[in-house]
């Protein structure tokens, strides 16, 4: 009598995945460990200030339901110290020289695929996986940062800043999912966190007003708001607070006969002054009319983008498309400048993203 052949399971890589206790991450370990592979779910443990309710215990207790629940193996990966170096000191430089950073950016760039990704590589793992909304696609050994399907989710934007390096040992299960999608699974894969809400908010930090933050670390004081015609039409808690294009936070005194919605258009650090304007103003705006606005530290995922094509870019997260080209591509200083459509408001240091279609090509910080 013919013995059966057995089938012989190749077991797939091992992957460290980054579970924060919310429902994207947890979809992301149960469809790694249904695929597969080696799986090991990871709570990246942050700083939080003393002056911030402590809600990472919760998470961590969650995260460590989510790995029981599905029988795999859990790890803690303090990064503390990163975080507070690479993120929120970093923040609170950038706010003290008058310009707007992305915290975002810089959690996905220095923690989650900076720290993180070299700690799994060093205890073995050949990839991380998290619960962002992005793909990637390897192109012949080129890897490709693409947008998550669901457009309402996609985070593609706030990882410009990964390069081939990082891009090859990582993974985005839930990225060509829609949301609902993985409610579902989280349902179906009877998640202890099915049910629970999405975080929001600063990376880790999850909603701050960020005054207050910074004004336990900066000193500041009440300063004159203009119109743009110079004259002080109302007060403001501290320049280095506020943002191009914010539309609160300060107060008018002098009220015209319109009640129109001011918004801030520039701000001068030295004078602890802040402009407010109606509309966009030539006069006000960073770049020549508004139009063109130089980038640094630029970044390029896949292949450098070519001067003069048609492409689109984003200024702020889930912020509108705007066509654009780019001028003046150096690559040595890793600086271009962007050339808008239309005339554009965007604060010194915040996060200027291209896109060629659906693929994320990288980025620049505003100079």
């Amino acid at each position: 009598m013919q013995k059966k052949k057995q089938s012989i399971k190749i077991k797939k890589p091992l992957v460290f995945v980054g579970v924060s206790g919310g429902v994207d991450s947890s979809v992301s370990l149960a469809l790694l460990q249904k695929q597969g592979f080696d799986v090991v779910g990871v709570f990246i443990r942050t700083w939080t200030p003393d002056f911030i309710e402590c809600t990472w215990k919760d998470e961590r207790r969650d995260a460590m339901r989510v790995c029981a629940h599905l029988g795999v193996p859990f790890l803690e990966c303090n990064l503390e110290k990163e975080y507070k170096e690479g993120v929120a000191d970093y923040m609170i430089r950038e706010y003290q020289n008058g310009r707007t950073p992305n915290p975002d950016v810089m959690c996905n760039k220095e923690v989650k695929f900076g720290a993180f990704l070299k700690w799994a590589l060093e205890k073995g793992a050949v990839y991380i996986a998290t619960g962002h909304y992005a793909q990637v696609d390897n192109h012949d050994g080129r890897y490709v940062l693409k947008i998550g399907t669901d457009a309402s989710k996609d985070q593609a934007y706030f990882l410009w800043m990964l390069t081939q390096k990082e891009l090859q040992h990582v993974l985005f299960p839930v990225g060509h999912l829609e949301k609902k999608q993985v409610r579902v699974l989280a349902k179906k894969f009877k998640l202890p966190v099915a049910e629970k809400k999405d975080s929001q908010g600063v990376c880790f930090l999850g909603m701050l007003d960020m005054k207050d933050f910074l004004a336990h670390y900066i000193d500041t004081k009440q300063g004159d708001v203009l119109d743009t015609d110079g004259a002080v039409i109302g007060y403001h808690d501290g320049a280095v607070l506020y943002t191009l294009g914010e539309r609160h936070g300060f107060t008018i005194t002098k009220k015209g006969t319109h009640d129109e919605r001011y918004y801030v258009v520039a701000k001068d650090i030295e004078k602890n002054t802040i402009t407010v304007a109606h509309k966009i103003q030539k006069e006000t705006v960073t770049g020549k009319e508004g139009r063109e606005i130089d980038v640094q530290d630029c970044n390029w995922i896949s292949n450098i983008p070519k001067k003069d094509i048609a492409y689109t870019a984003q200024i702020r997260y889930h912020g509108e498309m705007i066509p654009c080209r780019l001028l003046n591509i150096d690559i040595t200083k890793n600086t271009a400048q962007v050339s808008f459509s239309k005339k554009t408001i965007v604060a010194k240091g915040q996060s200027i993203v291209l896109y060629s279609k659906n693929e994320c090509l990288g980025g620049g910080v505003v100079a």
